[in-house]
Order: C-alpha cells, then structure tokens, then sequence
C-alpha cells in the first residue's frame, strides 16, 4: 500500500499544473436524483450529491480549491441543506463539517499511510489543494445501511486489497466503488499486484449482484452495467495473459493485441511492472 501511495504521488507531480474546471450531469433516479461532478483534474476524481425531495447529501468532495469552489456553488443552487458529508475513499474540501465514513477509515486517514499521501499532495500541489478536514467523523459499520434524505445508504467491504474504505449501495440503484468501471485498460494504481486482479474481480461480481444500475467511483465517474460486465471480463483476460507471459514486454504486446484500440494503452509498461514485481 506504502508503495501505491508513492506512485500515486509521482503520478500528479508530473502534473501539477492549473486545474480545470469540472462539468456536472444528473441522472433521475426515480424518487431522488444523483449529481456527478467531473473535476477534471490531474486523479479524474469525482465527487456527488444525492438530491432527496428537502436536502442532500454530498459525497467525496473535490480536492482542489477551483473545484470545490464550483461544486459548492452548485450544490446552493439546489436551494437545499446539506444533510450528511459522506467521505468514503477520498478527502476533500468537507472543512470543519462533520463528515460520515466507513468503519476503520476515520483512523487510516490519519495514519501513516493515507496521511503521509495527503500531506505530499500538500506540498506538491500548495495553495490550489483545499484545507485538509478538521470536522468530526462519524463512521458507518461495515454491514449497515443509513436513511439520508429519504435514500438508503449500505455500506460492505470495498475491494480486498484497497483502502479500508466501503463500496456504497445507494437507493438500491446507484453503486459506489473507488474506481468506477470503464471500458479502458486499468492504471497500476488500481491493479498494483496479482492479488489485486482477484480483489477487482470479485468486487466487479459484488457490484453485478448487487442490483444497481448505474456504477460511479471514486475515480471517474458513472457508467451502466456493460462497463461492469466488460471489467470483469477484461481481469479474467488479464489473469489469464499474466500467467501465460514469460516477460511484462510479452504481458504488455499480449493485452494490445486483445483489446487494440482500447483507451489506457500508454499505462500498460507501468501496469505490468508492477504485475511482475515480486
């Protein structure tokens, strides 16, 4: 994990520049609606409010200062108060506004790891990064659903081998997950070892079952259920390919000619470095 976190700070040094601005979409969940903002920014993070009839709730607040500052302003435009600030997989601009996470994360994020991330992104992105949160911090058990703003909120284990953080089951439909499925080959940060192929893979299957059908993340955004059957298949492929490639140039020539075209093809020598660090 140590490692990963390293990597991740390598990643947005190299791009520590402006940020853009980010975009919104909604989608009508029937008896509330779900806002995803895009940030745009260097980690494609996202962040979300659960609109119910008289109040929301806002969940992984953006981590820039641009961002957060658009994402608050449209989040006032609802006319309505926030409920409930649910930080799952990533901090943000929450302040000194109490906050609800998953079991365990409360600690962790101050700990050595996920703490030590924070304060390097500190100091490599400065004034444009928000004020890392001084409010108190709620944690929801693993196992157990909240009524906000007339949405369920469940809250299980997230992947195995990723942060003790939660996959969120909301209103029934929506599934929260750190990374989002895409149909593009993964980053080394999110498949960092062998093992954490089986974590994806039984994660996507957990989110197949889980009865949603739209899936968001943590990283990326939304996507329907193709994009879940699609990562699943694709980590079986990806299985498949490690255990037969002599060399990461073998595992890497074997993906592209599985999946030609696929987006994400220019991390794939970052990917199977780490497949085949041991």
């Amino acid at each position: 994990m140590r490692k990963l976190m390293t990597a991740a700070l390598g990643l947005v040094a190299m791009a520590a520049a402006a940020q853009e601005k980010g975009r919104m979409e909604v989608h009508d969940m029937g008896s509330w609606k779900l806002h995803v903002y895009y940030s745009n920014d260097v980690m494609n993070d996202a962040s979300y409010i659960v609109e119910g009839r008289d109040s929301i709730v806002t969940m992984e607040q953006p981590l820039f200062k641009d961002n957060a500052a658009e994402f608050d302003a449209y989040a006032a435009k609802t006319g309505k108060p926030v409920a409930a600030r649910i930080t799952d997989y990533h901090m943000g601009g929450t302040a000194d506004h109490d906050v609800l996470m998953a079991e365990g994360m409360g600690a962790f994020s101050k700990g050595p790891v996920y703490g030590g991330m924070m304060q390097g992104f500190a100091k490599t992105f400065g004034d444009a990064m928000v004020s890392l949160p001084t409010g108190k911090v709620t944690e929801a058990p693993f196992g157990s659903t909240r009524a906000i703003v007339g949405v369920t909120f469940s809250f299980s284990h997230g992947a195995a081998t990723d942060f003790p953080a939660a996959s969120i089951l909301i209103g029934g439909k929506a599934y929260l997950t750190h990374w989002a499925p895409a149909k593009a080959h993964p980053s080394h940060l999110q498949i960092s070892s062998p093992q954490a192929i089986d974590a994806e893979i039984a994660e996507a299957k957990r989110a197949q079952e889980s009865g949603a059908t739209l899936f968001i993340g943590s990283h990326g955004g939304a996507a329907k259920a193709d994009a879940v059957a699609f990562k699943t298949a694709y980590l079986g492929k990806m299985k498949e390919t490690l255990a037969s490639s002599p060399t990461p140039e073998a595992f890497v020539e074997a993906m592209k000619s599985a999946y030609p075209g696929l987006p994400g093809e220019e991390g794939l020598p970052e990917l199977a470095k780490a497949l085949f660090k041991k």
